[in-house]
């Protein structure tokens, strides 16, 4: 991928940002979805990532498009429950 974006440092760990394809979950109406190959700043350090304003826009149309949602490929996804006496507090 060639760099076209300077993403800058982690807001959370001062790293420099790499641009990479992340994939971005949303839940929408109680619906899990996975956009794949998103281009972000994704910090090497903690894992935080970012995208520029013309990405979250495109983002932003793609969860409004219902037709494109309802084509797409679904997969299964393990749920777990938290079980709040695992936890010593």
């Amino acid at each position: 991928m060639n760099s076209r974006y300077d993403y800058g440092e982690c807001e959370i760990c001062t790293t420099p940002l790499e641009e990479k394809c992340v994939k971005q979950d949303f839940w929408l109406r109680g619906e899990l979805i996975v956009v794949e190959g998103v281009p972000a700043g994704g910090c090497p350090q903690c894992g935080e990532k970012v995208v520029n304003a013309d990405v979250g826009r495109r983002l932003a149309t793609l969860m409004e498009d219902s037709e494109r949602i309802a084509a797409a490929t679904r997969i299964l996804v393990p749920t777990l429950r938290f079980e709040e006496q695992e936890v010593s507090l």
